[in-house]
């Protein structure tokens, strides 16, 4: 009898020959788009956001729809309130609270910049989603966002019933929000000890930021994020800290003693063509390893952010939002 390993991956899921022909056109284009405009950094942070809102960068301009409705939420600082942004489903009764952590570097972005795949989750899980807007860099480095998401979390935990009529269940993300929903979740391990998450969405994390995994210095595609442009997003979130510094796991959750923790179930997501990989692929093992249920789910030449692109774009960004979908409503 042939001997089988303990950890097994599809390999054929990373080969070159497994990207369809329509990812490859359109990973294609969007190199050409990116290769069109600035960068964050060369023009600023404030004034780099309001071009991206204005649609003045190589990106369109972000889809606001109707049916999201914008609130706040207290913060630990009085007379300061976090703003959210919440969607309910259009048919049926909410299940649950699902808070959604935005992506963006720490630096940009915020809960008004992915109303399309937030809809989408409301409508399609039954669930409630509250996107929380959190204090980004570098005018505010850390820990000034983390602490806003603890801050959402636990007024969730102790608030969703009595303003939703349903608990919070779920807290995920993208990219610099899959990391901040991965300690928000360490976080109501503290604070919050008979709370417990039915499950995470984890899309294209960044789970250490203190000097990258391989997969960020291999990357050579200038798609949509690389390592050149993670240096500037991690020096305005942590600056000047060391790489020690930045191992504290509660910068750094790859660095968290995960056997210490009872997890919550997670979903991992991330494409083959993401600077991001070896997070996904590294976290989510040491999530298995801590005895928590854990799904992998890896889309052949998807680019970092391809769980929130339009339609007709790659066909990984539908199987994304399919598996989760699936992953959320079997939690349920």
């Amino acid at each position: 009898m042939p001997l089988t390993s303990d950890l097994t991956l599809d390999a054929s899921k990373f080969r070159p020959e497994a990207i369809s022909q329509q990812t490859d056109e359109f990973n294609k284009k969007l190199i050409m788009i990116m290769e069109g405009g600035p960068r964050w950094y060369e023009v600023g942070a404030e004034k780099y956001r309001q071009m991206r809102w204005n649609g003045e960068t190589a990106l369109p301009r972000p889809v606001v729809l109707d049916s999201g409705k914008n609130i706040t939420i207290p913060s630990r600082d009085k007379g300061r309130e976090l703003s959210a942004r919440v969607f309910e489903p259009e048919h049926g009764k909410a299940k649950g609270v699902f808070m959604h952590i935005h992506g963006g570097g720490w630096v940009l972005q915020s809960e008004h910049y992915q109303d399309t795949m937030l809809k989408y989750m409301a409508d399609n899980c039954s669930l409630i989603v509250v996107s929380i807007g959190y204090r980004l860099a570098p005018e505010h480095p850390y820990p000034a966002g983390n602490e806003d998401c603890f801050d959402a979390a636990e007024y969730l935990v102790d608030n969703a019933n009595s303003v939703y009529g349903v608990p919070l269940m779920f807290v995920g993300g993208d990219s610099a929000g899959g990391h901040l929903s991965v300690l928000t979740c360490f976080k109501l391990l503290e604070t919050r000890p008979g709370f417990t998450f039915k499950g995470l969405v984890l899309n294209f994390g960044a789970y250490d930021v203190s000097g990258f995994l391989p997969a960020a210095h291999h990357f050579d595609l200038p798609l949509v994020l690389d390592r050149d442009l993670m240096e500037t997003y991690i020096e305005a979130y942590c600056p000047g800290m060391s790489q020690a510094e930045k191992r504290d796991p509660w910068i750094s959750p790859f660095f968290m003693n995960l056997s210490k923790l009872k997890l919550p179930p997670a979903i991992f997501t991330c494409g083959t063509l993401d600077c991001l990989l070896d997070d996904t692929v590294m976290m989510s093992a040491k999530w298995a390893m801590s005895g928590a249920e854990t799904i992998v789910k890896i889309y052949p030449g998807a680019p970092h952010g391809f769980i929130f692109f339009p339609p007709g774009g790659t066909e990984t960004t539908e199987e994304g939002l399919e598996d989760v979908r699936v992953f959320i409503t079997e939690k349920l």
